[in-house]
């Protein structure tokens, strides 16, 4: 009886402790990982009843590793997107537009893709700039980034990350470069980037380049 009386608490001990590891793990796992900032998600619509400030619509604030997967796993693909449509990502406080404050003295690296690449590249490419964007992966340079853009359009697609200087040339082509470089883009492949005071003044169908990668 004795043998047994002490198998049984042994048991039981056993199962106490297995009972707090897994308790603890699932305290670990229900944990999320913070990012460094606080991103805003937002959608524009081409609906031309509208203002575009009425087609402009922010979706939700995340501000962890776990929330963003969760709401990007149930968006529409950027490439199943309308016509006129656009996705944007921006740090919280930021409006994805040049008027805004932090916007206007800035200006954003562009990648211009042709309709072909919808189907193919462009969802690998915008999630790579997403990621680029809460990871942080622009070093001490990241302070300066203010979001990212992706705009389907009838002629081709655009991707495009946004600084908030666009006079300060070495941190804007440091950037540019890293961003080439985790889209893994051609060395050829045409990245520039583009003033917003420069666009928004433009006369022409084309904006000038103020950099090129």
């Amino acid at each position: 009886m004795g043998e047994t009386a002490v198998d049984q608490i042994i048991q039981i001990s056993e199962e106490a402790e297995e009972f707090q590891k897994d308790a603890k793990l699932g305290k670990e796992l229900s944990v999320k990982h913070p990012l460094q900032n606080t991103w805003s998600l937002w959608f524009f619509k081409n609906d031309k009843s509208k203002t575009w400030a009425a087609n402009l619509r922010k979706i939700t604030n995340f501000d962890s590793v776990e929330d963003f997967w969760g709401i990007y796993n149930h968006l529409q693909v950027a490439s199943k997107l309308g016509i006129g449509c656009d996705y944007s990502l921006f740090k919280e406080g930021i409006q994805p537009m040049w008027e805004d404050t932090k916007n206007r003295c800035g200006g954003r690296w562009l990648v211009n893709l042709s309709k072909s690449q919808r189907q193919t590249e462009l969802d690998r490419l915008w999630l790579e700039t997403l990621l680029c964007l809460i990871g942080e992966a622009f070093g001490e340079d990241s302070d300066h980034v203010c979001g990212a853009v992706v705009q389907l359009r009838g002629k081709g697609d655009k991707l495009a990350v946004w600084t908030n200087e666009a006079d300060n040339a070495e941190s804007v082509v440091k950037i540019g470069k890293s961003f080439k470089e985790r889209l893994t883009l051609p060395p050829k492949f045409p990245l520039i980037y583009e003033k917003h005071m420069d666009t928004a003044n433009k006369t022409g169908s084309q904006t000038k380049h103020k950099y090129s990668i």
